[in-house]
Order: structure tokens, then sequence, then C-alpha cells
């Protein structure tokens, strides 16, 4: 694709920054965007969760995408540690892939849940894109 990407295009700098990351992949067997139909734990997800669009385009203003970034793992403590390796990985990043520019990821909170035989950090980043 040629040329800047906008927001649309958020996840795949995300995933690329989580799969590159060497804590977060010595940790888990997969990073896998939206959903998945089989995947064996631990594992990370990551999807769009709401898109907060720049009302008046000036040169340079991003839109502020809210990223849902799901750590799965069978053990409790091990959704933890999971968790602590994405935030660290993502919280305070900028980077630029393949015409997609991240000018800031913030880590904004977090859930906990259990499901589907495994417990669940879900994480939350507003993430500028411009």
């Amino acid at each position: 694709m040629a040329g800047n990407r906008t927001s649309i295009s958020a996840g795949i700098i995300v995933g690329k920054l989580l799969a590159e990351d060497p804590d977060v992949s010595s940790m888990v067997t997969t990073v896998f965007p939206v959903a998945v139909a089989k995947a064996k734990l631990p594992y990370v997800g990551y999807r769009c969760r709401e898109t907060e669009v720049t009302a008046v385009k000036a040169p340079g203003a991003p839109d502020t995408v809210l990223m849902e970034v799901p750590c799965f793992a069978a053990q409790y403590r091990e959704s933890v540690r999971l968790a602590e390796a994405v935030r660290a990985a993502l919280d305070f990043r900028e980077a630029e892939t393949e015409g997609i520019r991240m000018r800031k990821c913030m880590f904004a909170g977090r859930e906990e849940i259990y499901e589907d035989e495994a417990y669940v950090q879900v994480l939350l980043f507003r993430v500028d894109i411009r």
C-alpha cells in the first residue's frame, strides 16, 4: 500500500510489536488479531475496540484507537506475568512500520476474567496513529 496508513491499520503495528518483543514471544504460543478458533495456552490477542477520529483534520492530527489486548493463560500468576510483559512491550512506545506511524501508545486500564478454561488479563491501550 502506497502512502501513509490510517488508524484502520493500528492492529498491524500493535501485532508486530507484540510478536517481535522477546519477552512476550518467549511466553506465548501465538499472537493473533481479533479472534482465533483454536490456540494452545498461553497466548495473546489484539483488536481495535473503538476509534476516536480527530474532528478537524490538521496536518499531523492523529486518530486515537482503543486497543484491547487479552492475555490468556492456564494459571492466574502466568496470566499476570504475561500481562506485565505485554504492558512493557507497548506502554509509552512509538513506532513506524509499513506506512503506519504510532505516535504514542499508553496503557489505559485492565480487567480480569475467566473464560474458556483460561485466566484472562484484558489490557487496554490508547494508541495515537498518524
